[in-house]
Order: C-alpha cells, then sequence, then structure tokens
C-alpha cells in the first residue's frame, strides 16, 4: 500500500514538473518560432513593396499613362488580400488607387488602418507578434510604406494579421497536442523506470534483510548459550582450584619442587604503583597491553600491572576460563556481558567492568571464539 502511495506521489510530481517546466518552455519556444516566421514575413513584404514601387515608377518614367498604369495593377493584385500578405496603392492623401477588394478602390484608408505606422518608420518582429496576440478574426495592418518614385503614389504592404494568428493558434494547438502526448510517454516511462529500480532495490533489500535476521539470530543464540557456559564455567572453577590446591600440597610433601603446569596457575603476581599484589585468577576479569605496558583489571575495575606479556600470562591461565581475544586482550568468561556484531562478520564483546579499548574479535577467529564457547 505504501509502495502504491509513493509510485503515485511519484507520478504527481514528475507530472507537475513537467508541466511546469514545459509549459513555460514550450510558450517561449512558440513564441521564437513565431517570431522567425513573421520576421521572415517582414522581409519577403518589404521587398516586395519595393520591387513593386520600383517597376511601377519605371513605368511612370517612360511616359505610361497613369490610368492604364492603375488598370494593370489592379488587375494583377485582384483577390489577394485572402494571402498572408498583400500589397495595395494609396496616394499621399490615403486614398485607395489599387486594391485587392475593388469594392475599397477610390476610398480613404481610416486613420487606425495604418496601426501607428508611418513612412520608412521600420516594425519589429517581436511588434509584429503583438499585432498578432491582439489580433481580430478579418484585422488587417500596414507593414511596410514605400513610395512610387515619379508619381505620387505609396506602395503599401498588408499583413492580414487575423488569418495568421489563427495559423498560430493552429500551429501552438498542434505543439501542446505533441507536447503532452510526448510528456505522458516521459512521465510514463520515468514512473516505470522508478519502479523498476525501487522493485531490484527492495529485493537486494530483503535479501541482506533476511542476512541480518540470520545474523541477530545467531548473536541471540551466541549470547544465549554464553550465559550457559558462564554457569557451567562457574560451577567448575571451584572444584578446579581445589584440585589445583590438592596436586600443589601433595608435591610439596613429596619433597618436590612445585612443577605446577603453566595452565594451572590460580594466582599471578601485579604492581599498583610500588605495591606488589597477589590476584587469583578468578578475581580477573580481562587483561590487555597498551604502550608496551600490561594491565590486569579485575572483577572491581581494579586496575594493576604486570612485568609478564601477554603470551606468558596467556600460557598459564585456565584456556577453559580465559580467551585470546586478540593480541591486545585476554578476556574472563565471567567478564563477558554480551557479544554484537561488528562490522564484516567480526564480533565486539563487551565486558563488566567496562573497557575504554573496543575488544574485537576478528572475522577470522570468531568461529574460534564460537567453539572455545562450545558451541
Amino acid at each position: 500500500m505504501r509502495k502504491d502511495r509513493l509510485y503515485l506521489y511519484t507520478f504527481l510530481a514528475i507530472s507537475i514538473l513537467f508541466v511546469i517546466i514545459g509549459g513555460i518552455s514550450a510558450k517561449y519556444y512558440v513564441a521564437l518560432s513565431a517570431e522567425q516566421m513573421l520576421s521572415t514575413q517582414l522581409v519577403s513584404s518589404k521587398r516586395e513593396a519595393k520591387e513593386v514601387a520600383s517597376l511601377i515608377g519605371d513605368q511612370f518614367s517612360h511616359g505610361i499613362v497613369k490610368e492604364d498604369i492603375k488598370r494593370n495593377v489592379q488587375k494583377s493584385i485582384q483577390n489577394t488580400n485572402d494571402d498572408n500578405s498583400f500589397i495595395s496603392i494609396l496616394d499621399w492623401s490615403g486614398k485607395r488607387i489599387c486594391h485587392p477588394d475593388i469594392t475599397l478602390v477610390d476610398t480613404k484608408v481610416p486613420q487606425e488602418g495604418a496601426s501607428g505606422f508611418v513612412m520608412n518608420k521600420e516594425i519589429s518582429a517581436e511588434n509584429f507578434y503583438d499585432l498578432i496576440l491582439n489580433a481580430t478574426k478579418d484585422q488587417t495592418d500596414v507593414l511596410v510604406l514605400n513610395p512610387v518614385p515619379n508619381s505620387d503614389w505609396i506602395i503599401a504592404a498588408y499583413a492580414n494579421t487575423g488569418k495568421i494568428s489563427k495559423q498560430i493558434k493552429a500551429v501552438r494547438n498542434r505543439f501542446y497536442t505533441i507536447f503532452g502526448i510526448m510528456g505522458f510517454v516521459i512521465v510514463l516511462t520515468s514512473v516505470f523506470t522508478v519502479r523498476l529500480i525501487g522493485s531490484l532495490y527492495e529485493k537486494k533489500l530483503e535479501i541482506k534483510n533476511e542476512a541480518l535476521e540470520t545474523e541477530v539470530i545467531s548473536l541471540a543464540k551466541l549470547n544465549s548459550d554464553l550465559s550457559d557456559y558462564q554457569k557451567r564455567v562457574n560451577q567448575d572453577i571451584p572444584e578446579q582450584q581445589e584440585n589445583l590446591e590438592t596436586e600443589k600440597q601433595a608435591k610439596e610433601t613429596n619433597g618436590r619442587e612445585d612443577t605446577v603446569t603453566e595452565k594451572s596457575k590460580i594466582r599471578i603476581l601485579t604492581y599498583l604503583r610500588n605495591e606488589l599484589l597477589s590476584i587469583a585468577t578468578d578475581e580477573i576479569a580481562y587483561i590487555y597491553t597498551e604502550h608496551t605496558i600490561t594491565y590486569v583489571v579485575d572483577i572491581h575495575g581494579k586496575k594493576s600491572t604486570t612485568n609478564s606479556s601477554l603470551d606468558e600470562l596467556y600460557s598459564g591461565l585456565n584456556d577453559s576460563y580465559f580467551y585470546r581475544a586478540n593480541r591486545q586482550f585476554i578476556i574472563a568468561i565471567s567478564s563477558i556481558q554480551k557479544i554484537i556484531r561488528y562490522g564484516n562478520n567480526q564480533l565486539k564483546i563487551v565486558v563488566n567492568p567496562n573497557s575504554e579499548i573496543d575488544i574485537i574479535i576478528g572475522k577470522n577467529k570468531a568461529a574460534e571464539f564460537k567453539q572455545w564457547l562450545n558451541l
């Protein structure tokens, strides 16, 4: 249920982001494309007005009658006002001499019909685009006014801004349609990809969780068996000590030197400042070295030092009660409080009293440690 909700939120987030970014981008690209098209239209209209003005001017210079020129021009531009652009001829008073719509011939151009443009004034593509955006259905606007040489005529190049506006809107609608379809495909593909990646990640996570559960169960069993082993060792220690004392007394009675085996020591000598202390092995919590000094910590947290190395001490301790965790530590079974997972297949031993230095059993010795606990 949570995954489905996550995928839904992902779909909505990507969709909203796409609409915001895409909407802004689409508006920009539509305007840019329209301005490029209108810029081409402007150049074409200017060139056409200039060429027609030059052609008619040549006819005037060759003495052709004005009425013949008017008749020929009217015939050539008849009904061209359905195109995106067209031309007409005006005189300096604003009267239409020739026009594609013959009904407008010999009529005055309304003042607003010039759209504010005067002779030789340049219109930019941006201004043209503004006209298109605000154009009505049948609106036309003057783009260029070019004088005809040797006459009082003016060539006016018009744009069917209403018609061009509808074309641009149609292009914009098609663009948004294509954009919407592409956006839907992109969003759907993104969500599918997220779901696929999520599924792969979930499978890996499940495998890791299973491995972690196995380790947790293993550690729980390890700590449980540790407690049982500590009880067994605590029960066996008094009996072992009694046997060692009896063996020692028997050897002394026979007049022999104390040749108790190295694994049978029941006390070790340590120093606390200048005081010599004898500590029973069953009261030792752990032994460790730091900066070449060997420290002995008893079950009460009291710390003393010894001149012996860890190797020498370990050789004289009961290996069923003490364990060499690493090169730095020897720990007593009774001091182990719990065992936790540490790093990659390593074990961390938590002891009581607490050790300032972490006691880590490497992965190579983990199996040996479990065997030492009789697991």
